[in-house]
């Protein structure tokens, strides 16, 4: 009788990765990961900045309806930026409601030079400029108003995390 030599290599199928499939697919994954995790701060700081700006336009549309109903609104004078910010407190801040930055700090005004606000993207420092007018755009530089038409005007900026700075016409 002749025996039969079965040869394994011939007869047996090879199931599963071999390392260097899974290397790459961990590498690839790795990536990607990587990607999203470098994107993530970028995407979080825009978010933070479109809600400042809504902020804003909630600042801008509730002093245009106090101004409506108080025959022309928050006087200009002496102790301007007491009064704005007892419009904050007393007026945008009324029945509960919430006026702070997407950090948590409540909002609040200051008067200075373009573009101060008196530290960095965030803190919930809002620059108003009376007589002025925001430029080109709402990124634009400040425009300081002359004449007896400048008397009305009003802009509020505040830096930008993602940079720049954010400019509104109160009165516009």
């Amino acid at each position: 009788m002749e025996a039969i030599k079965i040869n394994k290599n011939q007869n047996s199928t090879k199931k599963g990765f071999t390392i260097i499939e899974v290397v790459l697919v961990l590498a690839i994954a790795g990536l990607i990961f990587l990607m999203v995790f470098l994107a993530l701060p970028a995407l979080q700081r825009s978010q933070r900045d479109t809600q400042r700006k809504s902020d804003i336009a909630r600042l801008k549309a509730a002093y245009q309806q106090y101004k409506a109903n108080n025959k022309g609104g928050i006087p200009n004078g002496g102790a301007y930026v007491a009064k704005w910010n007892d419009f904050m407190n007393n007026y945008m801040r009324a029945h509960g409601e919430e006026f702070k930055d997407p950090t948590g700090s409540d909002y609040r005004i200051s008067e200075g030079a373009w573009g101060f606000t008196g530290g960095e993207a965030g803190d919930g420092l809002l620059s108003i400029n009376p007589y002025n007018k925001c430029g080109s755009g709402t990124e634009g530089r400040a425009i300081y108003g002359t004449g007896p038409d400048s008397a009305g005007n009003i802009a509020v900026h505040f830096k930008l995390e993602a940079g720049g700075i954010y400019c509104v016409d109160m009165n516009e």
